[in-house]
């Protein structure tokens, strides 16, 4: 990715033999650029700067000329119905039908090595079919938590971005709200109440700022991630394992292994993934609650919000977008927003941990690139690739499993100690998992006595059926 991962730059064309390839996307919009098709902006939409391959005069220093300096005047009137579009949306925080178009643009753009997408063929869906098959097979040896994957599907990008978006914005919604409300905050108080098609006017295109940044970092993630839980975060349906070939051979391409190895080793990832989501029933809502959490203690930089709105002009757009893109999003420093960033990255790093520990386990005697493809991915993951990255600049919060191997530590030892029942059962409860400080002694926590969650549920049935016998002895001797 680009230093400036929301840069806006948007492809000419449909890709040749994508997902949907040959149909026209309806939000996408038509065949291309300029006049043609149904997208009369051509490569970008809202002439958000002067971008490589932006055509007319101007360029950087009139957005608008770059915008329209290529249209024929039969398409100016559609051009500026879009504009109006964009500024009377009045969805939630983030206008995300443009996300999705701007995300399906991106992905038929193409990454930067020159690959497009392409819809997945029949041998290519057998082969991962088969993979994630054999990955369960080999986790039922080393866990004791049953198959969570009911589909195993292969997926196109434009597929991934499709399947992952209602999961973005559940992510994605809460910051966003708080830049919507602070768009109406940083007028004064006795010029709101006069403000009102202004203030609803900012948050329109405030709507369709996070829309353009999200749909460019999701386009973007499309063409990186390799299944559906790369970020340590179920972002597909829940039960659906999810591999992308066309990644998972860019990503296997320069590692000097076989590619039938590291397509079973990142079905391996997928599937014990789907494993932890599917029977810890609490997990998906501790993750994206922390996330939430996090969110919540995130203020806005209202002085560079007031700068953009005082110098808001219609005929510059732009202004807005950069000053979401250049970073107004500063966590507070107090105890709750501390706790809820150590326990989103505490429970990051055991699920990555827990995965890495079961996934090695399975694929060491049987893959000959196991260490190697296990040293990859706990880089790629630990160092923030490009997935993390991207995240960190829509909303302020890095999603990296900074302890990762201390956690993978930290189960194995478990395994060891107690054996594959006594570590998975710590799942059963979140008061059963090692804290932070856990990772720092894994040794007294491998060998402190736990509170068996499932034993005092049993104790607290038994009394209760005491209780129930003794009313009834009680009843019956009056």
């Amino acid at each position: 990715m680009s230093d400036t991962p929301f840069g806006f730059g948007l492809p000419p064309e449909e890709p040749e033999n994508g997902d949907e390839g040959k149909k026209k996307d309806p939000a996408g919009g038509g065949q291309g650029s300029g006049g043609q098709g149904g997208n009369p902006f051509g490569a970008n939409p809202f002439g958000f700067g002067g971008l490589p391959g932006m055509g007319g005069p101007g360029g950087a220093d009139n957005p608008f000329a770059a915008m329209f300096g290529s249209l024929n005047p039969n398409d100016l009137g559609a051009a500026f119905q879009q504009l109006g579009q964009m500024l009377s949306y009045e969805g939630g925080p983030v206008n995300w039908d443009m996300a999705k178009q701007i995300a399906r643009q991106v992905v038929a753009q193409g990454t930067a090595d020159g690959t497009k997408d392409a819809s997945v063929g029949p041998a290519e869906k057998s082969a991962v079919e088969e993979a994630l098959r054999l990955a369960d097979l080999w986790l039922d040896q080393v866990t004791s938590l049953p198959s969570g994957a009911g589909t195993a599907v292969a997926w196109s990008r434009a597929e991934w971005v499709e399947a992952t978006l209602p999961a973005w914005q559940q992510l994605v919604d809460p910051v966003a709200e708080r830049v919507g409300s602070a768009m109406g905050d940083v007028l004064p108080q006795e010029m709101q109440a006069m403000a009102g098609p202004l203030i609803g006017m900012m948050r329109s295109m405030g709507g369709a700022m996070f829309g353009q940044q999200i749909g460019q970092a999701v386009g973007a993630l499309a063409g990186e991630v390799v299944g559906s839980t790369d970020v340590g975060l179920p972002l597909g349906p829940a039960g659906r394992a999810a591999l992308l070939p066309l990644n998972i051979e860019a990503f296997g391409k320069d590692l000097g292994v076989p590619s039938d190895e590291v397509r079973l080793y990142l079905a391996l990832r997928e599937a014990a993934h789907q494993r932890l989501f599917a029977h810890v029933p609490w997990l998906r809502a501790h993750l994206f609650g922390a996330v939430e959490g996090y969110a919540r203690g995130i203020k806005v930089d209202t002085s560079k919000l007031e700068e953009a709105v005082g110098q808001l002009d219609p005929t510059h757009p732009e202004q807005l977008q950069e000053a979401l893109q250049q970073g107004m999003f500063q966590p507070e420093d107090t105890p709750a927003q501390k706790a809820a960033l150590a326990r989103l990255e505490t429970a990051l790093a055991l699920v990555e941990g827990w995965v890495d520990a079961v996934v090695h386990e399975a694929a060491k005697s049987r893959l000959t690139s196991a260490d190697a493809l296990r040293e990859t991915l706990r880089r790629r993951r630990a160092s923030g690739g490009p997935a993390e990255q991207t995240f960190a600049t829509l909303i302020g919060l890095e999603l990296r499993p900074r302890r990762l191997r201390d956690a993978a530590r930290l189960w194995a030892s478990l395994t060891d100690a107690r054996g594959v029942d006594g570590r998975d059962g710590l799942w059963e409860h979140p008061d059963m998992l090692p804290t932070a400080t856990d990772l720092d002694d894994p040794d007294g926590f491998v060998h402190r006595e736990h509170l068996d969650f499932s034993e005092l549920d049993k104790m607290l049935g038994e009394a209760a059926e005491g209780r129930s016998d003794d009313q009834g002895k009680d009843d019956d001797a009056k």
